[in-house]
C-alpha cells in the first residue's frame, strides 16, 4: 500500500497493511474492505490519500516501523503531537496512549508528581519530551488543541510562572531560528490567571497567607518572630510574581522553633488548596472534570 499526503505536495510512503492493521482498527477495517477495479495503484500497491501532514505522517511510521523509537527516554515534542493527532483519528490506540502519557508527565494532575518534577525543588527541566526554549508554549498549545485536558491547569502555571510576563505577548526564540508563541486565548488565561494567583497565594488558607500574621500560643520570641514575618511579607508582596507553590524546605526561617513548625504546616496545607483550585485561576473546569479526549 502507498499513502500519500495532498498537503503542500504529495509526497508516497511504501507501507504494509498488516503492520498498519496490527496497531490500527481503521487499518484493519479498511483492509477487509474490496476496492474498485479503477482504484488507483503504483507498482501494484493500491494507494490510499491521507490529508495529513507529511511530517506528522512520517512520525506515526517511524513509531509503527521502529520498535526503539519510543523507548527512548525523551522524544521531540513534534513526535509527541503527531502521535496524538493521528493515533486519535486513525485508532492507534497504544501510540496515543504513549504520546499523551509524555505530555502529562510534564504537565501532571496531582501536586507529588508536580513536586518530583523539580530539580531541588524549584526547578523544572522536561525529562520525556526533548527540552528547548519555548518548550513549555508549544506543550500548552499542543494540549489545548488536542483536548488533553488534565494537562492543561499545570502548563497554564508553568507558562506564567517560569516566563516574564512580556514573552506571553512577544513569545521565545527556538534554536532554530522560530519563534514559539501563545494563541491570543492562552495569553489572557495566563496574564488573568497569573494576577489571580499574586493576590490569593497570600490570602488565608493558601501557601503565604501565614505572612499576614499569626499567633503561636508557644512563640518563644514574638517581636523577633513578628518582625520577620513583617519583612518577609514585604518581600513578597515587592516582587510580584508567583510563589503558590514555594516548598517549605527554601523559606529560610529565623524564627523560633514553635513558629518555623506552624510555618511549615501553613505551607503544607496551603500548596494543597492551592493545588485543588489550580483549575479556576485559569478560567477551566475543577480537577475532576478535567478528562483527556479518547
Amino acid at each position: 500500500m502507498e499513502a500519500s499526503s495532498c498537503r503542500r505536495k504529495k509526497t508516497q510512503f511504501r507501507v504494509h497493511y498488516g503492520v498498519l492493521a496490527k496497531q490500527s482498527s481503521f487499518f484493519r477495517d479498511m483492509q477487509g474492505q474490496p476496492l474498485p477495479a479503477d482504484h488507483p495503484t503504483v507498482d501494484g500497491c493500491p494507494v490510499v490519500e491521507l490529508p495529513d501532514d507529511v511530517a506528522d505522517l512520517e512520525h506515526l511510521l517511524t513509531a509503527v516501523y521502529d520498535s526503539t523509537f519510543l523507548a527512548q527516554i525523551a522524544v521531540p515534542l513534534p513526535v509527541v503531537a503527531a502521535l496524538i493527532r493521528l493515533g486519535r483519528k486513525y485508532y492507534f490506540r497504544n501510540l496515543l496512549e504513549s504520546a499523551v502519557g509524555r505530555l502529562t508527565f510534564e504537565n501532571p494532575s496531582t501536586l507529588e508528581e508536580y513536586d518530583s518534577r523539580l530539580v531541588d525543588g524549584k526547578k523544572y527541566l522536561s525529562t520525556r519530551i526533548v527540552g528547548y526554549p519555548g518548550i513549555l508554549y508549544d506543550m500548552l498549545t499542543v494540549a489545548r488543541e488536542n483536548n488533553v485536558l488534565s494537562a492543561l491547569p499545570c502548563a497554564y502555571y508553568r507558562a506564567a510562572h517560569l516566563h516574564k510576563p512580556e514573552n506571553l505577548f512577544e513569545g521565545i526564540s527556538r534554536p532554530d531560528g522560530t519563534s514559539s508563541s501563545l494563541a491570543p486565548v492562552d495569553q489572557q488565561r495566563c496574564i488573568l490567571g497569573r494576577e489571580k494567583l499574586i493576590r490569593a497565594q497570600t490570602q488565608e488558607g493558601y501557601t503565604l497567607g501565614w505572612l499576614r500574621a499569626w499567633d503561636t500560643p508557644d512563640c518563644t520570641d514574638p517581636t523577633g518572630c513578628n518582625k520577620w514575618r513583617a519583612s518577609m511579607l514585604r518581600k513578597y508582596l515587592d516582587h510580584l510574581t508567583t510563589w503558590a507553590f514555594t516548598p517549605f524546605m527554601t523559606v529560610r526561617t529565623t524564627v523560633c522553633g514553635p513558629c518555623s513548625k506552624h510555618i511549615e504546616q501553613s505551607m503544607v496545607a496551603g500548596r494543597k488548596k492551592i493545588w485543588e483550585d489550580l483549575p479556576s485561576f485559569f478560567d477551566l473546569a475543577p480537577w475532576s472534570e478535567l478528562k483527556n479526549q479518547p
